[in-house]
């Protein structure tokens, strides 16, 4: 790979050093961010078009009062509707959009709280992202689990009670190939009765052979669709072609995969705009494939590995759940996952109103499940995090914590016939 160099040095020399500085200092030395690189499918969709259109011509500083009270006085909300519930106009009726919102998902997913966790399975990656605590010029402990590595993990988060998992890699097909990934999947099946990936996208004959392996669903951080901000964030690699990966999740639905999940990451720029990007992303794809299941995650920018000035920019909790809130009113079938990156607080606060879905027992490094689920000392060799998490409580007690708020925590609501 391009790259690969970066990736296991354990210190950059000085050509690599001038590499990073020269990508970070002079855009011309940077590949076109909008075209596409060899081997990448490119497929005829509409969606990409009516989404940005939305985006770039939305003007959230001109919604008042009135276009607010209108939006939650109507039974659908249309897309106006739902960008005057992002605009600034909407925080004075937090409360008004909490109770409409927990009412569409009383109505849709009765009083169910989904449980899942992630499991990270190598943490090389070939892209660099200044943002992401992976990015192949981070020096961090990089790691690939061995499928006995994987199978033992696995073990050991089926028996905590799970049965639904989330297999992630960094952004490497160099490290982390699609046989590699494939055969991960066959070994969750064993153990799991929903499986789900957060990988590099890929194509879509790729999907359909994951799928095959044993994947339901694919989720893909679009990170923002502000495809400026998107240049200048990501440097170098295959991460870099926006377009690629904004047609991920259609490409995968096209390769048999039964869900796609979607998301921006809240604070890498504005995070009104990238949210109406985000639920519009779904909005479109919904029409266009209605027996999909789509979901939405909500993420904000959290402190990464050797990078402690990187935080949430000027997204704080009331404006997250005003944003979830939104997500909510604007589509009541799609559901809403927040993960470990808030706090137990937060999380317990918001469940009751508008997210369907919480991870539990979340570790986002590699191969330190076992340590960290029984006491035992691994005899893996660890692998750094990604980036920090707020809530650290096992299922036992995420399941606990949910049941005395009142609600059913769920494992698994899918049967294959």
């Amino acid at each position: 790979m391009e790259n690969q160099f970066f990736v296991d040095s354990e210190y950059l020399s000085d050509k690599a050093l001038a590499k990073k500085h020269r990508l970070e200092t002079d855009p011309s030395f940077r590949k076109n961010h909008m075209e596409y690189l060899p081997g990448m499918e490119q497929i005829e969709s509409d969606v990409c078009a009516n989404v940005m259109s939305q985006m770039n011509s939305y003007d959230y500083s001109k919604y008042t009062e009135k276009d607010v009270k209108a939006a939650l006085e109507h039974d659908n909300c249309s897309i106006e509707d739902f960008k005057a519930l992002l605009s600034p106009a909407a925080e004075p009726f937090l409360e008004q959009m909490a109770q409409r919102a927990r009412l569409e998902t009383s109505r849709h997913f009765g009083n169910t709280v989904y449980l899942f966790t992630p499991l990270y399975i190598a943490n090389y990656c070939e892209n660099y992202c200044v943002y992401c605590g992976f990015n192949c010029y981070n020096h961090i402990n990089r790691m690939k689990l061995t499928m006995e590595q994987i199978e033992q993990e696995m073990k050991v988060i089926a028996d905590s009670g799970m049965e639904e998992i989330l297999i992630l890699t960094g952004e490497s097909r160099g490290q982390s190939d699609i046989d590699y990934i494939g055969e991960a999947c066959k070994l969750a099946r064993k153990y799991f009765r929903m499986v789900g990936l957060e990988i590099y996208p890929v194509n879509t004959d790729e999907y359909t052979y994951l799928h095959e392996c044993g994947a339901d669903y694919v989720t893909v951080f679009q990170e923002t669709y502000d495809t400026e901000k998107y240049e200048n964030l990501h440097l170098l690699g295959h991460k870099r072609v926006w377009p690629y990966r904004f047609d991920a999740q259609e490409r995968a639905l096209r390769g048999g995969m039964r869900g796609v999940a979607f998301s921006a990451l809240l604070g890498l720029s504005d995070f009104r705009k990238d949210a109406l990007a985000s639920a519009l992303h779904v909005y479109y794809l919904q029409r266009k494939y209605p027996h999909a299941e789509m979901s939405l995650s909500c993420p904000r920018l959290r402190p990464i590995v050797n990078n402690e000035k990187i935080n949430p920019l000027d997204v704080h909790e009331k404006q997250l759940c005003q944003i979830i809130c939104a997500y909510r009113i604007f589509l009541p079938f799609v559901g809403i996952t927040v993960s470990s990156r808030e706090s137990a607080e937060f999380r317990n606060g918001i469940v009751k109103i508008a997210a369907t879905k919480v991870s539990a027992g979340v570790s986002t490094g590699i191969g330190d499940h076992e340590s960290k689920y029984t006491g035992k000392k691994s005899e893996t060799v660890q692998g750094d995090e990604q980036f920090e998490i707020d809530d650290n409580r096992s299922l036992d007690k995420m399941y606990k914590d949910i049941t005395k708020e009142g609600l059913q925590p769920v494992l698994n609501d899918y049967l294959y016939v």
